[in-house]
């Protein structure tokens, strides 16, 4: 009985090394994302963690304790013979999560969890985003750390286990089983484990650090699509009541952007593309020559942190969600409200480019769900056109024969730009850096497409949005959960904007639906959570911008901006004093509405 007993011991206290090592890896080769973070403070990530390694090694155990109860009716059980494929299928699976959990941290900021399975069904498209030199480095490193997981394993299990022969042998097998039942679900408490029992700091690193990456995927996949009960903090009523007035905006205009209530509308939608990176002429001087001839709205904060989530905000008028993205949901697209629909109504014909894989992420489906005619991705171009990983560069898509070549009208045309993207290749370098040489070249791509178009008489009913999916990160220290990364213009230009002016009013990507409609004569009541923010009764409502990035979010206002962390709900002032504890309130009040009301869709 002691030998088996001692394995299993041995094998807890090699699982729960491994999970030491793995995050004494991660803090090294994230520092970067640290964010003030004292060594100390990383340094007891290591202890905190063990609150989730020890039920994530506890799971693991279990079929080693069935072999260990298996071998109690053999004269002689092989124990390694038995476990042996068990083992290199637990070490990859280890392995796996640990290396692309380091790795995408280090680009994203922000922990791998469930919802990124969904880029992993077009493995081309999200491996595009990083360079092939880390792609072999994590392949290679995914490999070794398998073996070595692998040989720690096996190394600690006798190669048979004895017969057992006395009654009492079965009772303690019988405790063991449930000293590790209760292990498995962090204790005796009443709640069982979960990510928040790793967090201690209020700085996300550290907490991200202690965060054990096996365990946080296995629970995370239970959560993922749970949307009536993934927030729930207050009673409905109450959270509706704080919420609802503040997007009860008229559909009345005072104040006419546009000469013509019914423009052709072109929407680009430019990848990643925030303020701090192109609001300045060494990065996109078409950009700032543009702002000066058209409407800038220039306190316009993103939604999201993601294409696939930046779309959703965009062309439905729909909040940040920073735990699930709606894309991926086909009976839930169909039944959002969206601009194209919408406009589809008043005879408009919508349709929408990409240079890169339409697919990526149900994109296609998204689209043709909620009223788009037709989804033009990478098939439309010739392969020697395919020249980035990503796809066609902008310089192939920006064109008026592409985006403007046809004969329907009026239309509302839609076109995604991919080139000032992750790994920052684009057949241009104008600038040294190549993340901002990435941001120049689809700039130097806009302006040959709005001089083309200025060229064609189809420019004096033209109105042309320009608007970032997300922000960007400025490099890699900075993480996406910066509010300032939130910060994106929103520019409409075009011979069917009636003057240039600047608009400071506080707003986000899902206000541009109930804006725009509102523009062109059209009520929004059927875009609950955007706002139309040239109303006239929208300054007696409360300005707010809502940023989402992976299981968190910020709410920016006049008082100051705080951050809150959806999974230990701790929320931190970033930004002003004393508004921290009504701000909370709020974001919680909205989280929960967004997602009830998501549910119901």
């Amino acid at each position: 009985m002691k030998q088996r007993i001692l394995f299993l011991a041995k094998q807890y206290v090699t699982l729960l090394t491994i999970f030491v090592v793995q995050k004494v890896v991660f803090i090294l080769v994230n520092i970067g994302h640290a964010d003030g973070a004292t060594f100390l403070s990383c340094a007891a990530s290591l202890w905190h963690g063990l609150r989730l390694d020890s039920p994530a090694a506890c799971y693991l155990l279990v079929v080693p304790l069935l072999a260990t109860i298996a071998s109690c009716f053999f004269r002689r059980f092989r124990l390694r013979r038995w476990l042996l494929w068990y083992y290199i299928v637990a070490a990859l699976l280890m392995a796996v999560t640990f290396i692309a959990d380091t790795v995408l941290y280090y680009f994203w900021g922000a922990k791998m969890d469930a919802n990124d399975l969904m880029y992993a069904a077009k493995p081309r498209d999200t491996l595009a985003s990083l360079a092939l030199w880390s792609i072999c480095l994590a392949v290679a490193a995914v490999v070794l750390v398998t073996w070595l997981y692998y040989r720690s394993l096996k190394l600690v299990t006798p190669k048979e286990l004895r017969p057992l022969c006395h009654r009492w042998h079965a009772v303690w097998m019988l405790l063991a089983a449930g000293a590790l039942f209760v292990g498995m679900r962090g204790g005796v408490s009443e709640s069982t484990a979960n990510p928040s029992y790793a967090y201690f700091s209020q700085h996300p690193f550290c907490n991200h650090a202690a965060l054990n990456p096996l365990f946080n995927m296995m629970h995370s996949l239970a959560k993922v699509e749970d949307l009536d009960n993934e927030f729930s903090y207050m009673p409905r009523q109450e959270a509706a009541d704080l919420v609802e007035p503040c997007f009860a905006t008229s559909d009345a205009v005072t104040d006419t952007l546009l000469a013509n209530p019914r423009p052709n509308i072109l929407m680009v939608i430019w990848e990643s593309a925030g303020s701090d990176m192109v609001l300045n002429d060494s990065v996109a001087p078409n950009l700032m020559r543009l702002s000066r001839d058209g409407v800038l709205f220039g306190n316009c904060h993103a939604n999201n942190f993601r294409t696939d989530r930046g779309l959703v905000s965009l062309l439905n008028g729909w909040l940040g969600m920073p735990t699930t993205s709606l894309m991926k949901m086909p009976d839930k697209c169909r039944a959002l409200p969206g601009l194209a629909s919408t406009l589809g109504l008043y005879g408009y014909t919508a349709r929408f480019f990409y240079g890169g894989d339409i697919d990526f992420t149900n994109m296609r489906g998204y689209l043709l769900e909620t009223g788009f005619t037709s989804a033009e991705g990478s098939e439309r171009f010739a392969g020697s056109r395919r020249k980035s990983s990503w796809g066609a560069p902008d310089a192939y898509t920006m064109l008026p024969s592409v985006v403007c070549n046809t004969p329907d009208t009026p239309f509302f045309h839609v076109l995604l730009t991919l080139s000032s993207h992750e790994p920052w290749e684009v057949p241009m370098q104008r600038l040294a850096d190549d993340r901002r040489n990435a941001f120049a070249y689809t700039d130097s791509c806009l302006g040959v497409l709005v001089d083309s178009l200025k060229a064609l008489p189809l420019w004096d009913n033209l109105l042309l949005i320009i608007v970032p999916d997300h922000g960007a990160p400025l490099s890699s220290r900075q993480s996406t959960s910066d509010y300032r990364v939130a910060h994106i213009p929103m520019l409409w230009t075009g011979g069917a904007v009636r003057r240039a002016r600047s608009i400071d009013a506080m707003m986000m990507q899902s206000d541009l639906a109930a804006t725009l409609l509102a523009q062109m004569g059209i009520i929004h009541a059927d875009f609950p959570l955007s706002r139309n923010v040239i109303a006239p009764d929208y300054p007696d409502r409360y300005h707010f911008a809502f940023h989402a990035f992976k299981n968190g979010c910020n709410l920016i206002d006049s008082a100051g901006v705080t951050r809150y962390d959806c999974t230990s709900g701790l929320s931190t002032a970033v930004q002003g004093n004393g508004c921290q504890k009504q701000h909370s309130r709020f974001i919680q009040a909205l989280l929960q509405y967004t997602y009830q009301y998501s549910s119901k869709l």
